[in-house]
Protein backbone atom coordinates (compact mmCIF):
# COMPACT_ATOMS: atom_id res chain seq x y z
CA UNK A 1 0.00 0.00 0.00
CA UNK A 2 1.04 3.23 -0.88
CA UNK A 3 1.36 6.83 0.66
CA UNK A 4 2.33 9.82 -0.24
CA UNK A 5 3.64 12.90 1.81
CA UNK A 6 4.25 16.22 0.77
CA UNK A 7 6.36 18.95 2.44
CA UNK A 8 8.32 15.34 3.82
CA UNK A 9 11.27 17.27 4.40
CA UNK A 10 9.80 19.82 7.02
CA UNK A 11 8.98 19.33 10.43
CA UNK A 12 5.46 17.96 10.45
CA UNK A 13 6.17 15.87 7.38
CA UNK A 14 9.08 14.07 8.40
CA UNK A 15 6.96 13.43 11.58
CA UNK A 16 4.75 11.36 9.72
CA UNK A 17 7.31 9.33 7.69
CA UNK A 18 8.94 8.41 11.10
CA UNK A 19 5.38 7.53 12.25
CA UNK A 20 4.92 5.23 9.45
CA UNK A 21 8.20 3.69 9.64
CA UNK A 22 7.36 2.74 13.10
CA UNK A 23 4.43 1.45 12.08
CA UNK A 24 6.19 -0.89 9.59
CA UNK A 25 5.26 1.33 6.76
CA UNK A 26 8.24 1.96 3.55
CA UNK A 27 6.10 2.50 0.45
CA UNK A 28 6.32 6.44 0.92
CA UNK A 29 6.56 8.53 -2.07
CA UNK A 30 8.46 11.41 -0.19
CA UNK A 31 7.66 15.22 -2.13
CA UNK A 32 9.46 18.34 -1.10
CA UNK A 33 13.10 16.81 -1.19
CA UNK A 34 15.80 19.47 0.14
CA UNK A 35 18.58 20.58 -1.74
CA UNK A 36 20.51 21.26 1.59
CA UNK A 37 20.51 21.92 5.29
CA UNK A 38 18.24 20.99 7.99
CA UNK A 39 15.99 19.18 5.82
CA UNK A 40 18.14 16.75 4.36
CA UNK A 41 18.67 15.66 8.31
CA UNK A 42 14.85 15.34 9.06
CA UNK A 43 15.43 12.64 6.08
CA UNK A 44 18.63 11.14 7.09
CA UNK A 45 17.17 8.82 9.28
CA UNK A 46 14.34 7.56 7.54
CA UNK A 47 12.86 4.93 5.25
CA UNK A 48 11.03 6.17 1.69
CA UNK A 49 10.62 4.43 -1.56
CA UNK A 50 10.57 7.25 -3.50
CA UNK A 51 11.57 10.81 -3.96
CA UNK A 52 9.39 13.72 -5.93
CA UNK A 53 10.43 17.21 -6.17
CA UNK A 54 7.68 19.53 -5.68
CA UNK A 55 7.84 21.67 -9.01
CA UNK A 56 6.51 18.11 -10.73
CA UNK A 57 5.03 16.20 -8.37
CA UNK A 58 1.66 17.68 -8.27
CA UNK A 59 1.22 18.03 -12.30
CA UNK A 60 2.52 14.58 -12.24
CA UNK A 61 -0.06 12.83 -9.92
CA UNK A 62 -3.17 14.68 -11.21
CA UNK A 63 -1.69 12.60 -14.14
CA UNK A 64 -1.73 9.17 -12.37
CA UNK A 65 2.57 8.72 -13.23
CA UNK A 66 2.69 7.41 -9.31
CA UNK A 67 0.17 4.12 -9.95
CA UNK A 68 -2.05 3.48 -7.55
CA UNK A 69 -1.55 5.62 -3.90
CA UNK A 70 -4.21 5.16 -0.82
CA UNK A 71 -3.68 8.47 0.58
CA UNK A 72 -1.56 11.64 0.68
CA UNK A 73 -0.63 13.02 3.94
CA UNK A 74 -0.72 16.81 2.21
CA UNK A 75 1.80 19.03 4.80
CA UNK A 76 3.56 21.03 1.70
CA UNK A 77 2.47 24.71 1.94
CA UNK A 78 4.17 27.85 2.61
CA UNK A 79 3.86 28.25 6.25
CA UNK A 80 5.59 31.66 7.02
CA UNK A 81 2.45 33.37 8.44
CA UNK A 82 4.14 36.96 7.99
CA UNK A 83 4.41 36.58 4.28
CA UNK A 84 2.85 39.44 2.23
CA UNK A 85 2.83 37.88 -1.74
CA UNK A 86 -0.34 36.87 -1.51
CA UNK A 87 -0.02 35.85 -5.43
CA UNK A 88 2.87 33.28 -4.05
CA UNK A 89 0.94 32.22 -0.62
CA UNK A 90 -2.11 31.73 -2.75
CA UNK A 91 -0.54 29.44 -5.42
CA UNK A 92 1.49 27.51 -2.88
CA UNK A 93 -1.26 26.78 -0.21
CA UNK A 94 -4.89 27.09 -2.38
CA UNK A 95 -3.75 26.17 -5.79
CA UNK A 96 -1.93 23.28 -5.57
CA UNK A 97 -4.14 22.14 -2.76
CA UNK A 98 -6.99 21.79 -5.27
CA UNK A 99 -5.41 19.93 -7.74
CA UNK A 100 -3.81 17.86 -5.50
CA UNK A 101 -7.47 16.72 -4.42
CA UNK A 102 -8.71 17.05 -7.95
CA UNK A 103 -5.87 14.13 -8.39
CA UNK A 104 -7.28 12.37 -5.37
CA UNK A 105 -10.80 12.02 -6.32
CA UNK A 106 -9.94 11.01 -9.89
CA UNK A 107 -7.63 8.28 -8.41
CA UNK A 108 -9.73 7.54 -5.80
CA UNK A 109 -6.97 8.71 -3.36
CA UNK A 110 -7.55 9.87 0.41
CA UNK A 111 -6.56 13.37 1.77
CA UNK A 112 -5.95 13.62 4.96
CA UNK A 113 -4.48 17.49 5.17
CA UNK A 114 -3.06 20.39 7.09
CA UNK A 115 -4.92 23.60 7.20
CA UNK A 116 -4.43 25.85 9.99
CA UNK A 117 -6.14 27.49 13.51
CA UNK A 118 -4.69 30.79 11.19
CA UNK A 119 -8.53 30.67 9.96
CA UNK A 120 -9.36 32.00 12.93
CA UNK A 121 -7.37 34.57 13.26
CA UNK A 122 -9.15 37.56 15.59
CA UNK A 123 -12.56 35.01 16.36
CA UNK A 124 -12.80 34.73 19.94
CA UNK A 125 -14.28 30.99 18.80
CA UNK A 126 -12.71 28.22 17.47
CA UNK A 127 -15.08 25.75 16.26
CA UNK A 128 -15.23 24.87 12.61
CA UNK A 129 -17.58 26.73 10.93
CA UNK A 130 -17.71 29.87 8.95
CA UNK A 131 -19.22 32.25 11.73
CA UNK A 132 -15.33 31.89 13.92
CA UNK A 133 -13.35 32.21 10.82
CA UNK A 134 -11.64 35.81 10.84
CA UNK A 135 -8.09 35.17 9.25
CA UNK A 136 -5.78 37.82 9.96
CA UNK A 137 -3.03 37.17 7.64
CA UNK A 138 -2.59 35.89 3.68
CA UNK A 139 -1.51 32.50 5.31
CA UNK A 140 -4.50 32.50 7.16
CA UNK A 141 -6.50 33.28 4.26
CA UNK A 142 -5.20 30.64 1.99
CA UNK A 143 -5.91 27.86 4.02
CA UNK A 144 -9.30 29.24 4.44
CA UNK A 145 -10.40 29.20 1.05
CA UNK A 146 -8.98 25.82 0.32
CA UNK A 147 -11.33 24.60 3.57
CA UNK A 148 -14.14 26.45 1.89
CA UNK A 149 -13.46 24.61 -1.28
CA UNK A 150 -13.40 21.35 0.56
CA UNK A 151 -16.83 22.23 1.86
CA UNK A 152 -18.22 22.74 -1.12
CA UNK A 153 -16.93 19.66 -2.76
CA UNK A 154 -18.02 17.45 0.00
CA UNK A 155 -21.37 19.07 0.06
CA UNK A 156 -21.91 18.51 -3.79
CA UNK A 157 -20.59 15.28 -3.23
CA UNK A 158 -17.84 16.09 -6.04
CA UNK A 159 -15.33 15.28 -3.53
CA UNK A 160 -16.81 11.24 -3.39
CA UNK A 161 -14.27 10.05 -5.77
CA UNK A 162 -11.34 10.81 -3.14
CA UNK A 163 -13.23 8.17 -0.86
CA UNK A 164 -11.93 10.35 2.42
CA UNK A 165 -10.76 13.96 2.62
CA UNK A 166 -10.32 15.46 5.91
CA UNK A 167 -8.78 19.21 6.60
CA UNK A 168 -7.25 19.28 10.56
CA UNK A 169 -6.66 22.39 11.73
CA UNK A 170 -3.08 22.21 13.45
CA UNK A 171 -2.67 24.75 16.36
CA UNK A 172 0.60 25.63 17.60
CA UNK A 173 2.79 22.86 17.02
CA UNK A 174 6.07 22.13 18.90
CA UNK A 175 8.54 19.18 18.89
CA UNK A 176 11.43 17.54 17.28
CA UNK A 177 12.49 18.24 13.27
CA UNK A 178 11.76 21.67 13.47
CA UNK A 179 15.34 23.19 13.55
CA UNK A 180 15.36 24.32 10.07
CA UNK A 181 11.85 26.62 10.22
CA UNK A 182 14.72 29.59 11.60
CA UNK A 183 12.27 32.43 12.78
CA UNK A 184 8.87 29.99 12.06
CA UNK A 185 10.20 27.45 14.60
CA UNK A 186 8.02 26.96 17.60
CA UNK A 187 7.83 29.02 20.50
CA UNK A 188 9.44 26.19 22.97
CA UNK A 189 12.36 25.63 20.04
CA UNK A 190 13.24 29.10 20.34
CA UNK A 191 13.41 29.48 24.12
CA UNK A 192 15.47 26.81 24.34
CA UNK A 193 17.73 28.45 22.31
CA UNK A 194 17.92 31.60 23.95
CA UNK A 195 18.01 29.99 27.86
CA UNK A 196 20.72 27.94 26.12
CA UNK A 197 22.82 30.98 24.65
CA UNK A 198 22.37 33.31 27.46
CA UNK A 199 20.22 32.15 30.13
CA UNK A 200 17.18 34.31 30.10
CA UNK A 201 14.07 33.45 28.08
CA UNK A 202 12.02 36.55 26.06
CA UNK A 203 8.54 36.77 26.05
CA UNK A 204 6.32 39.76 24.58
CA UNK A 205 5.55 42.12 27.48
CA UNK A 206 1.59 43.08 28.10
CA UNK A 207 -0.67 43.34 24.95
CA UNK A 208 -4.67 42.76 23.79
CA UNK A 209 -5.61 43.06 27.36
CA UNK A 210 -3.65 40.27 28.33
CA UNK A 211 -0.51 40.95 30.60
CA UNK A 212 2.73 40.38 30.17
CA UNK A 213 3.58 37.11 28.79
CA UNK A 214 -0.16 35.86 29.20
CA UNK A 215 -1.32 35.73 26.07
CA UNK A 216 -2.37 32.23 25.30
CA UNK A 217 -2.21 29.30 22.73
CA UNK A 218 -3.53 26.08 22.59
CA UNK A 219 0.45 24.73 21.85
CA UNK A 220 0.28 21.08 20.57
CA UNK A 221 3.20 18.54 20.81
CA UNK A 222 3.60 16.75 17.40
CA UNK A 223 3.56 13.75 18.31
CA UNK A 224 -0.35 14.30 19.14
CA UNK A 225 -0.61 15.55 15.80
CA UNK A 226 0.48 12.72 14.00
CA UNK A 227 -1.62 10.76 16.29
CA UNK A 228 -4.63 12.69 14.70
CA UNK A 229 -3.09 12.10 11.41
CA UNK A 230 -2.86 8.44 12.05
CA UNK A 231 -6.57 8.03 13.68
CA UNK A 232 -8.11 9.39 10.59
CA UNK A 233 -6.14 7.05 8.44
CA UNK A 234 -7.81 4.57 10.40
CA UNK A 235 -10.66 5.68 10.18
CA UNK A 236 -11.36 5.83 6.63
CA UNK A 237 -15.06 7.15 6.48
CA UNK A 238 -14.51 10.44 8.20
CA UNK A 239 -13.90 13.31 6.41
CA UNK A 240 -14.44 17.14 6.98
CA UNK A 241 -13.06 19.81 8.90
CA UNK A 242 -11.36 19.30 12.07
CA UNK A 243 -9.41 21.31 14.96
CA UNK A 244 -6.13 19.22 15.46
CA UNK A 245 -5.25 21.48 19.24
CA UNK A 246 -5.19 19.99 22.82
CA UNK A 247 -8.37 21.67 23.80
CA UNK A 248 -6.38 23.57 26.89
CA UNK A 249 -4.89 27.30 26.17
CA UNK A 250 -2.06 28.14 28.22
CA UNK A 251 -0.20 31.51 28.67
CA UNK A 252 3.00 32.03 26.47
CA UNK A 253 4.62 32.10 30.32
CA UNK A 254 3.83 28.06 31.15
CA UNK A 255 6.42 27.66 27.65
CA UNK A 256 8.91 29.94 29.19
CA UNK A 257 8.88 28.63 33.00
CA UNK A 258 8.39 24.68 31.70
CA UNK A 259 11.63 25.40 29.79
CA UNK A 260 13.46 26.93 32.18
CA UNK A 261 12.98 24.22 35.21
CA UNK A 262 13.34 21.28 32.47
CA UNK A 263 16.70 22.70 31.89
CA UNK A 264 17.42 23.53 35.22
CA UNK A 265 16.38 20.25 36.58
CA UNK A 266 19.17 18.78 34.57
CA UNK A 267 21.41 21.19 35.87
CA UNK A 268 20.63 19.97 39.65
CA UNK A 269 18.88 22.89 40.74
CA UNK A 270 15.56 23.34 42.05
CA UNK A 271 12.29 24.69 39.98
CA UNK A 272 11.17 28.12 40.11
CA UNK A 273 8.22 29.95 40.81
CA UNK A 274 7.14 32.41 38.00
CA UNK A 275 7.55 35.03 39.98
CA UNK A 276 11.26 33.93 40.57
CA UNK A 277 12.06 33.36 37.19
CA UNK A 278 11.43 36.78 36.25
CA UNK A 279 13.06 38.04 39.64
CA UNK A 280 16.40 36.40 38.90
CA UNK A 281 16.21 37.61 35.55
CA UNK A 282 15.55 33.81 33.94
CA UNK A 283 12.67 35.25 32.21
CA UNK A 284 11.96 38.52 30.74
CA UNK A 285 9.73 40.83 28.95
CA UNK A 286 10.04 42.81 25.82
CA UNK A 287 7.69 45.60 24.07
CA UNK A 288 5.39 44.33 22.35
CA UNK A 289 6.19 44.68 18.33
CA UNK A 290 4.75 47.68 16.78
CA UNK A 291 4.54 45.15 13.30
CA UNK A 292 2.80 42.75 15.05
CA UNK A 293 -0.14 45.29 15.93
CA UNK A 294 -3.08 43.77 14.89
CA UNK A 295 -2.01 40.67 13.52
CA UNK A 296 -1.55 38.87 16.52
CA UNK A 297 -3.66 36.18 17.97
CA UNK A 298 -3.46 36.59 21.60
CA UNK A 299 -5.70 33.63 22.43
CA UNK A 300 -6.61 30.32 20.78
CA UNK A 301 -8.08 27.20 21.85
CA UNK A 302 -9.38 24.76 19.67
CA UNK A 303 -12.99 23.69 20.42
CA UNK A 304 -12.88 19.75 20.20
CA UNK A 305 -16.45 19.18 20.13
CA UNK A 306 -16.46 17.81 16.06
CA UNK A 307 -13.22 15.47 16.33
CA UNK A 308 -14.62 13.69 19.23
CA UNK A 309 -18.14 13.35 18.04
CA UNK A 310 -15.94 11.86 15.25
CA UNK A 311 -15.20 8.99 17.56
CA UNK A 312 -11.77 10.11 18.45
CA UNK A 313 -10.73 10.14 21.96
CA UNK A 314 -7.07 11.12 22.03
CA UNK A 315 -5.73 12.76 25.10
CA UNK A 316 -3.49 15.44 24.33
CA UNK A 317 -0.39 16.17 26.45
CA UNK A 318 -0.39 19.57 28.17
CA UNK A 319 2.43 22.74 28.19
CA UNK A 320 4.46 21.41 30.99
CA UNK A 321 4.17 17.53 29.72
CA UNK A 322 5.31 18.18 26.36
CA UNK A 323 7.29 20.92 26.28
CA UNK A 324 9.29 18.92 29.17
CA UNK A 325 9.20 16.15 26.94
CA UNK A 326 10.80 18.39 24.01
CA UNK A 327 13.26 19.99 26.03
CA UNK A 328 15.09 16.65 27.27
CA UNK A 329 15.26 15.63 23.47
CA UNK A 330 16.73 19.14 22.26
CA UNK A 331 19.39 18.55 24.64
CA UNK A 332 20.43 15.14 23.63
CA UNK A 333 20.62 16.52 19.77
Amino acid sequence: MKFVVTGAAGFIGSNLVAALNRAGVDEILAVDVPDEGAGLENLADLRVADYAPREVFYARFAQGAFGKVEAVLHQGACSDTTASDTEYVMRNNFALSRALLEGCVRQGTRLIYASSAATYGSSRSFTENPDSEKPLNVYGMSKLRFDEHVRSELASGAASGARQVAGLRYFNVYGPREQHKARMASVAYHHFRQFQDSGTVRLFGAYGGYGPGEQSRDFIHVDDVVAINLWFLENRDVSGIFNTGTGRAQPFNDVALTVVNTLLARQGRPSLSLQEAVGTGRIEYLPFPEDLRGRYQCFTQADLGALRRAGCEHDFMDVQTGVARYVEALTRT
